[in-house]
């Protein structure tokens, strides 16, 4: 186990700490941060990998639009893709989407619509060639394992997994070695251990969700993982940059 020492208190770690997941941008019927910078010091994380609300909840042009103009190096963009036929994807084509030059994507097939196995998803995310987060609401373990059959080769981060499906995610994981989990939402004792003794902790990655998801939690388990503090290390940062 990681010794605990006085970064604890002040939110600092012996290593760094990146968010793969977190939101900027209005939500729905609720009042929250507009800048995330405030807390993300507080809690001592150096970088997270963003994704704008609009693109989520309303427009996804209109959103990645807003994430791009932030121009910050702390809050790395994950803009919202949208397979379609020509006219009704957003971009228009995959070629749009690799002039972004970003390094991660994220995938709403529920919320938008789509299918992500069907044919024009795959042809996209064949020509795109960049790891994709996904919110496990927003698709299901049978999709994923169905994707990593028709894409062996497509690098998958699942978001918000939760405890309560872990043997369905534990099989997933077990016959699709190419999908990485978010470790924020899975907040049963020991179940972060769990999981880094069969599948590695290079296989988890730190993220919270902020600020619809609370961060605190996250980063107080993160603290508290009874690892070894390289493979603490490797879920704070390094699963994520080796995933990308």
């Amino acid at each position: 186990m990681p010794k605990l020492d006085d970064h604890s208190a002040s939110g600092r770690a012996p290593y760094p700490i990146v968010d793969a997941h977190r939101l900027v941008g209005p939500v729905p019927f609720d009042d929250l941060l507009v800048d995330p910078r405030p807390e993300m010091d507080r809690l001592g994380i150096e970088r997270a990998y963003v994704t704008h609300t609009l693109s989520l909840y309303s427009e996804v042009m209109a959103g990645n639009e807003a994430l791009f103009a932030l121009r910050d190096p702390r809050l790395v963009p994950v803009p919202v893709v949208l397979p379609g036929v020509p006219g009704a994807g957003a971009p228009g084509t995959p070629e749009e989407v690799l002039e972004w030059g970003v390094r991660m994507v994220r995938l709403c097939p529920e919320r938008h619509r789509f299918d992500l196995t069907g044919p024009v998803a795959l042809r996209w995310l064949a020509e795109l060639c960049l790891p994709v987060a996904i919110d496990l609401e927003e698709t299901s373990p049978g999709q994923l394992l169905s994707l990593a059959g028709r894409l062996p080769e497509q690098r998958v981060l699942l978001l918000n997994p939760g405890y309560r499906r872990l043997r369905a995610i534990a099989e997933l994981m077990a016959e699709a070695p190419n999908v990485w989990l978010e470790m924020g939402t899975v907040n049963t004792q020991r179940a972060v251990e769990w999981l880094a003794e069969r599948y590695g902790a290079e296989r988890l990655v730190f993220g919270t969700g902020a600020p619809v998801l609370d961060d605190c939690g996250p980063r107080f388990l993160l603290d508290h993982l009874e690892l070894e503090p390289g493979e603490v290390a490797l879920i704070a940062s390094g699963s994520l940059e080796a995933m990308l």
